[in-house]
């Protein structure tokens, strides 16, 4: 992206924030900028959306908003960045905004461990049927200890497929390192080989031999137009009986509803899932199926990832404001 932040603004630029976030962070938002924010944290509706880019310098959304081609066309002509809060960028249409030389700023980095700490919790919970065992006690049946009682499967030297090895991807790995898992991982490219050996990880080219080769499948690549349905009916056939699908990145990675045949068939072990198609509704049949742990979208929710993205946020808005180019700002093509 070549076109440079506009000069430096002599007024507090006009900010619009779509969601309810930290206190501390909205107080420093209304410290610095001329900020409204969304104190009711309703997802906005396309109109209230449209009516705020109209008149606002800069848009905060999250992932609740789609920001699409048709909306940026609408905004007015002082737009000039949209701070989305939170790593994942898809829900913006980076070529529109491009074209209305709209800047858009992301907060990388800042979920990392705290998504790779609820992807490894997955990774545990659902070969030991953790769900199952909460459920037992919960409903008041658990009759005590007994051998076969809720068997599930270890762990160690199982064999980990790692879909995406950014920087979520390097950090489970390095947590199921941990754990004895035997760590194999596709990526659109290698790591080096001095990468490789830190984590204990080998790289696998071809996903449709990474898949059948996999005990646990854990998905941390972006969606786009060549990940979207890339774990399709005809590859979860082809994946080892009884593995498991882990997923904390986005749900349209996913064919969901053959995922839900291969669990209610038994072809599947179990989910661990984090994300879901049409988002907040999730699927009955999902809920119903004991061998899945669903949690409502939870990834990054730590008070010190929200915390750091929302200081990540206040400092694009600030570096833009000021004249200069945003720490953060997104490279159509390069996310």
């Amino acid at each position: 992206m070549t076109d440079r932040p506009a000069p430096r603004r002599t007024t507090k630029p006009k900010v619009m924030v779509t969601r309810h976030l930290l206190p501390s962070i909205e107080w420093r938002l209304g410290e610095l900028f001329d900020a409204s924010f969304n104190t009711e944290d309703i997802p906005l509706t396309r109109d209230q959306l449209a009516a705020g880019m109209h008149e606002a310098d800069v848009l905060v959304p999250t992932v609740t908003d789609r920001i699409d081609a048709a909306l940026i066309e609408q905004a007015g002509p002082q737009l000039g960045l949209i701070a989305s809060f939170g790593a994942g960028v898809d829900h913006i249409d980076l070529a529109a905004a491009r074209a209305r030389k709209i800047i858009v700023t992301n907060t990388p980095g800042v979920f990392t461990e705290d998504t790779a700490d609820l992807t490894m919790a997955l990774i545990i919970g659902v070969p030991r049927r953790l769900r199952e065992g909460t459920s037992l006690i919960r409903r008041n049946e658990w009759t005590g200890w007994a051998p076969l009682s809720l068997l599930g499967r270890k762990l160690g030297g199982k064999v980990l497929g790692i879909v995406g090895m950014g920087r979520i991807g390097q950090a489970v790995a390095w947590r199921a390192r941990a754990f004895g898992l035997t760590i194999r991982y596709h990526n659109r490219h290698r790591l080096p080989s001095s990468v490789e050996s830190m984590f204990g990880a080998e790289y696998v080219d071809d996903l449709d031999t990474l898949l059948s080769a996999s005990d646990i499948v854990t998905l941390h690549c972006p969606s786009s137009e060549t990940t979207r349905g890339m774990l399709n009916a005809a590859r979860i056939a082809a994946m080892k009986p009884g593995a498991t699908i882990v997923n904390t990145a986005r749900a349209d990675l996913i064919d969901y509803n053959a995922m839900i045949d291969a669990l209610e068939n038994g072809h599947l072990g179990g989910a661990g899932l984090d994300v879901y198609p049409g988002e907040p509704e999730v699927d009955p049949r999902l809920v119903a199926l004991p061998n899945v742990i669903a949690q409502p979208h939870i990834g990054s929710a730590t008070i010190e990832g929200r915390e750091a993205a929302g200081e990540k946020v206040i400092a694009n808005i600030r570096f833009w404001a000021d004249g200069h180019r945003p720490p953060d700002m997104v490279l159509e093509g390069l996310v």
